[in-house]
């Protein structure tokens, strides 16, 4: 079963598809729009900016904007009173006459800068919303995967953009990518505007296909049980772009529930994204010394104003351990400033767990090399950080425990409209706990887990060993293997085994 958008839609016995309906469900934040049907095979689309009257391009609205005069993207917030929507004159879909379309430009933390835009029409009462995101695509792709257990899980915010896919397992079901816009909602809102769709012409198809039509109401009810929550199910996101966010109400500790996976994109995900992929020059085997002792310069756009930058990359030995590649971006236009650490070698044989004892503040000062694959955990704060959160870092100890600090003070579910003080609270303590980590008032442990092997914790007593610092080295499960895609690499006899194929 598929979900489309506000495209047209054909039925095929025994399969059917779902647009978001002729308005918001229960708990939806996003309206929708008429959906027409048609037996035989199905056809999903994305309605675009040129067919609807409530949608417009990124483009066009940040020329609108810029027009005005001021700052673009502003942070959301209700003290705001400069901020206001700009008003567009568009052509209804729906009846053809002229309505109006209000665009906002604002900033979410996790979320970049989007777009909200709403269209509504006078004449026939039809309303639409969305959102676009106007902020860079994501370096990797993410899946949010989400066992739903109760009633209190069904109202948690998500963001999904258009190039995200929705789906549920359980039933079969799922919502193509750029078969919908973007939307901020809930998972219950999700369900209710797929539930819509299927509602909305089935008066028709009762008429002209009795069985099609009772196969769809028989999704539809178990659409409808889904919510009620009699039996856990599991609830996927997976956006190719990286933009797309599912809420953790447990935020800054660990949900079980809820497993955020990061991953390269496929080139067939690239594609469908517009990005190209960068061509390989072959350089001489006499470069490779070269390329150690010097900085390599390429051209890059800032992550944070999008204006022309470069990007240094150097490759360093750390001692007692092995190459990496630094890689620093400094923008001249807004000062901003950032740092990668990429492993320079290949994936170890086994995963390394360290564990440091954290008892001076000295031990702030210690070196940190922390990969794209490694996740940080702290004990005694029940704090657990995935990997690919912060990415790969080459700091110290005092700057790994401060980038954690800012990350969750930028939590956008304790900012704003979207704060409560219970949740605000929990946070504030947990950032207070932190500080005084910081500060070495108080002791913690500090644990790095690697399935890849390539993460590094300085010993200042070695080459003799350090007593709080232990280091452990472990087999991986099928389930990391699966992660660092080993499970499906053929390293031994694969020529013989392609020649026999051909």
């Amino acid at each position: 079963m598929r979900s489309g958008g506000t495209c047209p839609t054909a039925w095929g016995s025994g399969a059917a598809a779902a647009g978001p309906g002729a308005g918001p469900g229960a708990g939806s934040r996003s309206g929708s729009g008429p959906m027409s049907t048609n037996k035989g095979a199905a056809m999903l689309g994305r309605a675009g900016s040129s067919r609807d009257g409530g949608s417009m391009s990124a483009l066009g609205a940040v020329e609108a904007a810029g027009a005005a005069g001021g700052s673009l993207f502003r942070p959301l917030g209700a003290e705001d009173g400069e901020q206001r929507p700009a008003e567009i004159e568009s052509l209804c879909m729906n009846c053809f006459r002229d309505g109006v379309t209000r665009l906002l430009l604002t900033r979410i933390p996790f979320f970049k800068e989007i777009i909200v835009s709403s269209f509504s029409c006078e004449s026939c009462s039809w309303s639409n919303t969305e959102i676009q995101s106007a902020g860079r695509i994501q370096e990797q792709g993410v899946r949010y995967t989400l066992t739903v257990t109760s009633r209190q899980d069904m109202n948690r915010e998500v963001v999904k953009t258009d190039c995200a896919t929705a789906r549920i397992p359980e039933l079969d079901f799922e919502i193509p990518a750029f078969s919908q816009k973007g939307v901020l909602t809930t998972i219950e809102g999700i369900i209710d505007r797929a539930v819509a769709g299927l509602e909305q012409d089935q008066p028709v198809r009762r008429a002209t296909d009795q069985e099609v039509a009772s196969k769809i109401d028989e999704f539809i009810e178990k659409l409808k049980q889904l919510k009620e929550v009699h039996s856990s199910f599991t609830f996927i996101i997976d956006d190719p772009s990286g933009n797309s966010f599912v809420e953790n109400p447990r935020a800054p500790q660990k949900d079980d529930a809820l497993v955020v996976t990061h991953y390269r994109r496929s080139p067939q995900q690239a594609a469908m994204l517009g990005l190209e992929g960068e061509e390989v020059v072959e350089k001489p085997d006499d470069a490779a010394e070269d390329l150690r002792n010097e900085v390599l310069q390429f051209n890059t756009n800032c992550p944070e104003c999008n204006a022309p930058a470069n990007t240094n990359m150097k490759l360093v030995q750390i001692p007692h351990f092995k190459e990496v590649i630094i890689m620093a971006t400094n923008c001249d236009s807004c000062g901003h400033r950032t740092n990668e650490v990429k492993s320079g070698g290949a994936i170890e044989p086994q995963g390394t767990r360290i564990t440091l004892r954290i008892t001076d503040p000295s031990d702030m000062t210690r070196d940190i090399l922390k990969s794209e694959t490694c996740s940080v955990e702290i004990p005694e704060l029940e704090f657990e950080l995935g990997m690919g959160a912060l990415g790969g870092k080459f700091t110290t100890l005092e700057g790994l425990l401060k980038d954690i600090r800012d990350l969750v003070e930028r939590n956008p579910f304790t900012l704003g409209d979207s704060s409560t003080p219970s949740r605000t609270g929990k946070l504030q303590e947990f950032v207070g706990k932190l500080q005084e980590i910081i500060e070495g008032k108080v002791k913690a442990h500090l644990i790095l887990d690697d399935p890849a092997g390539n993460s590094y914790l300085q010993n200042v007593y070695a080459p003799e060993e350090d007593p709080e610092l232990r280091v452990e080295r472990y087999e991986r499960s099928f389930e990391q293997n699966e992660d660092l895609g080993l499970n499906d690499m053929k390293t031994e006899g694969y020529e013989s085994g392609g020649a026999s194929g051909r």
